[in-house]
């Protein structure tokens, strides 16, 4: 018994250094990327490997552009549409988080994450698509990871340069030539407000477009004149 319960604290502490050396290796990766722009995320891993099943020389669509050049429209319709107070939170909506928890156990299993730009961030750029608790946790680890380290022009800035927007597509920069053939810089607000709409889905709305989209891309635009951006 004494040597099991030896090799039971042994276990639990190996298992402990190994969830901070790990913890540790991704606050180094955010602390180099708050002056380093990103590569690849592990959503484009994921996306480029499953776009290579296909064809083995597929390629992402992608072109980062500095903040100064993304339309300011287009920050404006992001914040309306994903995150009102995306300024002013330490990178949680609690509220929304509450609602997504009484939604999540209506139906028994996780929906909805009522997750904030820097939420989403941080999924983009070390996780997976796939909705769990445990992928949760995690990316309320490295929420706040980033919330410490970073300001909210850098959130923002990275958020718009790696967020995917459609079958292979991210950053606005692709997104804007994509669905308008202009730069992200040239955004109006309309089509801003369009695409800022497509994010909780981007692959399903880049083949179909439902009315009710659009109808709610008018209210994303009617609301970015009072969204605030860093």
């Amino acid at each position: 018994m004494k040597k099991l319960a030896l090799w039971s604290r042994r276990a639990i502490a190996a298992l402990l250094l190994l969830v901070l050396l790990w913890h540790l290796w991704l606050l180094g990766w955010v602390l180099w990327w708050k002056w380093v722009n990103p590569g690849l995320t592990s959503f484009m891993e994921i996306r480029l490997a499953e776009l290579r099943v296909k064809d083995p020389k597929a390629q992402l669509r992608r072109q980062w552009q500095p903040y100064e050049r993304i339309s300011v429209h287009l920050k404006r319709a992001v914040v309306a549409a994903e995150d009102d107070s995306f300024v002013d939170h330490d990178g949680f909506d609690w509220d929304g988080i509450q609602k997504a928890i009484e939604k999540n156990q209506k139906k028994g299993k996780p929906v909805a994450g009522g997750s904030t730009i820097s939420q989403q961030l941080a999924k983009n750029l070390f996780l997976s698509p796939t909705r769990s608790y445990v992928r949760k946790a995690e990316e309320a680890v490295i929420t706040i990871m980033i919330e410490a380290l970073w300001d909210k022009r850098r959130i923002l800035e990275v958020y718009l340069n790696v967020v995917e927007w459609g079958n292979g597509i991210f950053g606005a920069e692709a997104a804007a030539r994509r669905y308008y053939s202009i730069g992200a810089s040239q955004l109006g607000p309309e089509q801003a407000a369009h695409l800022a709409v497509m994010l909780p889905n981007p692959r399903k709305f880049e083949k179909s477009y439902p009315a009710r989209l659009s109808a709610h891309a008018a209210r994303v635009q009617s609301r970015m004149p009072y969204s605030e951006v860093p």
